[in-house]
């Protein structure tokens, strides 16, 4: 198989320029499918997969927060996490004026802006943990410390105890 050049996302130049080593899975999409699906296609473990969710607290803060691909936000955990009376996820239609990055592309790494992070810290038990690699079509795998260091997040308690 001919190996095309790569197009690097925003997310993977951060990376290189990191020196961080991460590898880059590709999949056909043409417009939005969830977490699970995209572990499916690609035969990747649930439990490595991690989605990415934007939410706005009370104060009108953007808050970003890292959690498994089957589990939910609570929050409750997350408005503590960050400081907040309360926190809302935000309307679809704002992701891309708020973040740079569209519905199933959005990572951590080199939004728009540096929002506070918090990434489930049940990532910080995994090898490697895999997210969005900042457009549909494209995941990464890295180490969940390697994601807190280039997103400059931290780990906290943020998902619904199932």
């Amino acid at each position: 198989m001919a190996k095309s050049k790569e197009v690097k996302t925003n997310a993977m130049r951060i990376l290189d320029s990191m020196g961080i080593s991460y590898e880059h899975y590709t999949y056909e999409c043409g417009e939005f499918i969830d977490g699970v699906q995209i572990a499916d296609m690609l035969s990747l473990p649930h439990e490595k997969v991690y989605k990415t969710l934007v939410a706005q607290g009370s104060s009108k803060a953007y808050f970003v927060f890292v959690i498994p691909i089957e589990a939910e936000l609570d929050l409750k955990k997350a408005a503590r996490a960050v400081g907040e009376k309360s926190v809302a996820m935000l309307h679809v239609k704002d992701i891309n004026a708020v973040t740079g990055y569209i519905r199933g592309g959005c990572t951590a790494i080199g939004m728009k802006k540096q929002y506070v992070t918090k990434i489930a810290k049940c990532a910080a038990k995994l090898p490697t943990m895999i997210v969005s690699g900042g457009r549909l079509g494209s995941q990464i795998e890295l180490s969940p410390d390697n994601l807190l260091k280039a997103a400059k997040a931290e780990y906290a308690d943020i998902c619904v105890a199932g």
